[in-house]
């Protein structure tokens, strides 16, 4: 099509030749080739390499942020979350399904506020309160309750933005390994190239399930083919569309109204405004993403798992680069709300989740889960579970320990093997040995817990505490039956079922006085 300016007339008699001509020589970027033929490339490809280095939260630290392009526009983002993923085979959502602890559409809202678009506009079908829940509240929510493609729900959302005249962008909901460089990079690429609309598009080398990015001859992007509605010749085609899109406001309401549903998915389908805008003569300009993943959306649960550990090693690598040691990448879990001081050490095998810090020194692991738990300065968790606590500078939990949640283990102390703590309050520097239970118990200082100790704190209906005072010694295999105290530098003797408070600096003893009959294995005839 010859370069010449275009002169339909929009609603309100502005012309679109007003907004864009396309500019002399060769327009469009990327590869070429006619629709089928093997692409080529180009040398205007855009590409963007994903910048890990984003943004910390790291208490005590300044805030390390990539510089964003300058943004002289406004721009207004649509997030498509309405469909239910059957692939994902689940009775869920297929933006529901969780990335590292998170779900993929507040992964996907996230990379939107850290790009700084702003509010965008979420289009809810599925399973609609779920996914609003999700999003959070620093969005506005549209309902799509007919399930008719992906150009009806941007038209559903676009009816928010009526008198908008900015740049509109277009983000598939279940995309989750967008970034917001990538965002901010294509976004700007957007405004410099003077485009109607610009797509992201990859290379990749089994192309199947995505729509077919078909040009001409001199590279000019004439349209996307659905590979259902595509012939075998533009199947072959490896350049494909991603889920990501920037358009002009008023030339998206105008490409929206040229849809119909003559193709096989019998849907409005938001890619086929392409050929609408080539068609006018107008400019698409095609972005092209390396590495493929960064664009691409989770259908199925392998792609699920897939994104899981991009993801997963996108964070690892922040934190290694912000000074913690992580032994093995390859088996460490470490969660998007999990904060991480400088010269922690993260051992195989661990998993760190929900809002848990790691401070300065600490050694987690090999093979720990650590839960919305503080673990302080140099303290060290491995081989054990710990849940919804705080442990102290200098504690060591494990190995094969369990540390349920509500409970406070404080400077110094050491939680053996096969111990158990819930709900309790451990002095500085007790010592809690193996196969112990403490249930509902407040400890003081300095307390030594023998091996087999439990505190015995529920009668059936009720739970009761224990209370153990500073310096106290608790021999092995006794049992506290709360509500039960035992006094500063009290000692309770091994074997015994304390039942009444054993004052302060007294012995406890309750158990049987042993007893030797001599010869009775020989008057049984045992032996």
């Amino acid at each position: 099509m010859a370069n010449r300016p275009v002169q339909t007339r929009m609603p309100g008699g502005v012309s679109l030749d007003r907004w864009f001509q396309r500019p002399k020589g060769r327009a469009g970027n990327g590869t070429g080739g006619v629709k089928g033929q093997a692409n080529k490339r180009a040398d205007r490809d855009v590409r963007y390499v994903p910048f890990y280095l984003s943004f910390w939260n790291i208490p005590g630290r300044e805030m390390i942020c990539l510089e964003r392009p300058r943004m002289d526009r406004d721009c207004r983002m649509i997030v498509l979350a309405a469909g239910q993923g059957t692939r994902m085979k689940s009775g869920k959502a297929k933006v529901l399904h969780s990335i590292m602890g998170r779900p993929i559409i507040r992964i996907v809202m996230d990379v939107i506020k850290e790009a700084g678009f702003g509010r965008p506009i979420v289009v809810v079908g599925h399973q609609a309160d779920a996914v609003k829940a999700a999003g959070g509240e620093e969005a506005d929510f549209v309902l799509q309750e007919e399930q008719a493609g992906t150009g009806h729900a941007v038209r559903l959302a676009s009816e928010r933005l009526i008198d908008y005249e900015g740049i509109v962008g277009v983000l598939y909901g279940d995309t989750p390994l967008v970034e917001a460089t990538l965002l901010l990079e294509m976004f700007n690429q957007h405004l410099r190239g003077g485009a109607a609309c610009t797509i992201a598009t990859t290379l990749i080398e089994n192309p199947r399930g995505y729509g077919r990015v078909l040009r001409d001859e001199s590279g000019r992007v004439l349209e996307v083919v659905e590979e259902k509605d595509a012939s075998a010749e533009q199947r072959a085609v490896r350049e494909v569309l991603g889920g990501l899109f920037f358009f002009d406001a008023t030339l998206l309401k105008a490409a929206l109204a040229s849809l119909d549903t003559r193709n096989a998915l019998g849907e409005y389908c938001l890619p086929h405004v392409i050929k609408w805008f080539s068609s006018q003569g107008m400019k698409v300009e095609a972005f092209r993403v390396y590495p493929p993943e960064s664009i691409m959306g989770v259908n199925t649960r392998a792609e699920l798992s897939h994104a899981t550990d991009v993801i997963r090693r996108r964070l690892l690598q922040r934190w290694m680069e912000a000074g913690v040691s992580i032994v093995d990448v390859a088996s460490t879990f470490v969660g998007f709300d999990v904060v991480l001081e400088a010269d922690a050490t993260i051992y195989p095998f661990t998993c760190i989740e929900g809002k848990s810090t790691i401070c300065e020194g600490a050694t987690i692991g090999p093979f720990a889960q650590v839960i919305d738990t503080f673990v302080g300065r140099r303290a060290r968790v491995w081989h054990s579970v710990v849940e919804g606590s705080r442990i102290g500078d200098g504690a060591t939990v494990g190995p094969f320990s369990h540390i349920r949640p509500g409970s406070d283990i404080q400077a110094g102390v050491r939680i053996g093997n096969f111990a158990e703590v819930k709900g309790s309050n451990i002095g500085p520097g007790t010592k809690i040995n193996h196969h112990c239970y403490i249930g509902d118990a407040d400890i003081g200082e300095g307390v030594n817990i023998g091996a087999g100790v439990v505190t015995v704190n529920y009668d059936g209906k009720t739970k009761y505490r224990t209370r153990i005072g500073d310096r106290a010694f608790v021999g092995c295999n006794v049992n506290l039956v709360a509500p039960v105290a035992v006094g500063e530098k009290a000692y309770v003797a091994a074997g015994s079922t304390i039942t009444e408070d054993v004052p302060q600096e007294a012995l406890g003893i309750a158990r049987e006085r042993q007893v030797n009959k001599e010869g009775w294995v020989t008057k049984k005839g045992i032996g």
